[in-house]
């Protein structure tokens, strides 16, 4: 049976939860859709800023209409967490990649144990996948990457608006105890440890978590692991710059872009969002690329 069988409407898929603890405390929920075969691959797939796992359950069917299994993650403050942001309340990338990552992905290997591992994202999911990555290369086969991106400011149109809303962005969280995203209209409502690391990496364009030891940017120059990375052609939350700033710190990971168009999307714009109510072109490209990565 190849591990890479072709889609069918027809195959049985299963959604079930799995309860993740991290080793603070936090809980949460992995959504895991499994194919009717026993799966040889995995995918963990990480969300966009403010964005809960559940919305990505089109993307997980598409995978799993191709024999592939996936777990969603889902972030700390969103969705079933059982954490939200306030003053009392706060985290940051350390949080999310040393705790709340580390849990997720273990609890994942021990569902499908015998399934390599490829981890994925969307936004601000990709830039933190390739960091998961980059500081667990041995545990990751390859990168799967859609309209993600550095947010550093010189690599978007309208840069100084944009380095002014990185520069207002975390003493306004620092001010509220959180940031309203949700009132903003950009992301959820976000932790300030969050949003000091996400506005620090936009207006240096460098990764750093606070208090986190590791180089980041060292452990992303070592990375082998190879990427597909797919750009939205009307995304401007996520242009082509910004996705090369993010790619040219993994100079030693072999890399594959494209572009998905409008056409590719059954009537669905080609922007940061839309593409996730029918992402099955998405993946039909990711997994014909897996497929050559596997057997080479």
């Amino acid at each position: 049976m190849s591990a890479f069988p072709e889609p069918s409407s027809t195959r049985a898929i299963s959604t079930f939860t799995v309860p993740v603890t991290a080793a603070d405390g936090a809980r949460s929920e992995l959504i895991c859709v499994q194919p009717a075969e026993p799966a040889a691959h995995r995918v963990y797939w990480l969300p966009a800023m403010g964005v809960a796992a559940k919305h990505y359950l089109p993307l997980a069917e598409a995978f799993a209409a191709h024999g592939m299994a996936v777990a969603l993650h889902e972030w700390r403050g969103i969705g079933s967490s059982n954490c939200r942001a306030n003053r009392q309340h706060d985290w940051g990338y350390r949080q999310l990649l040393e705790r709340d990552l580390d849990a997720g992905v273990r609890e994942a290997g021990a569902h499908w144990p015998d399934a390599t591992c490829w981890i994925g994202g969307h936004s601000l999911g990709g830039q933190l996948a390739c960091l998961y990555a980059g500081l667990h290369p041995q545990d990751v086969t390859g990168i799967l990457l859609v309209a993600s991106g550095s947010p550093y400011w010189r690599t978007f149109s309208y840069a100084p608006l944009i380095y002014l809303a990185l520069a207002l962005a975390a003493p306004l969280s620092q001010l509220l105890g959180y940031l309203p995203g949700r009132k903003l209209g950009f992301g959820g409502n976000e932790a300030c440890g969050v949003i000091a690391d996400w506005s620090r990496s936009g207006r240096t364009g460098r990764y750093a978590a606070h208090g986190m030891a590791v180089d980041i940017e060292r452990q992303l120059a070592a990375l082998q692991s190879p990427v597909l990375a797919l750009q939205l052609r009307d995304d401007w939350l996520a242009p082509s710059r910004s996705l090369a700033w993010l790619l040219d710190k993994m100079p030693q990971a072999p890399k594959r872009t494209g572009i998905i168009e409008p056409g590719q999307l059954v009537g669905q714009p080609a922007d940061h969002f839309s593409w996730m109510k029918m992402p099955q072109a998405i993946v039909a490209q990711w997994v014909a690329w897996m497929q050559g990565e596997v057997s080479t």
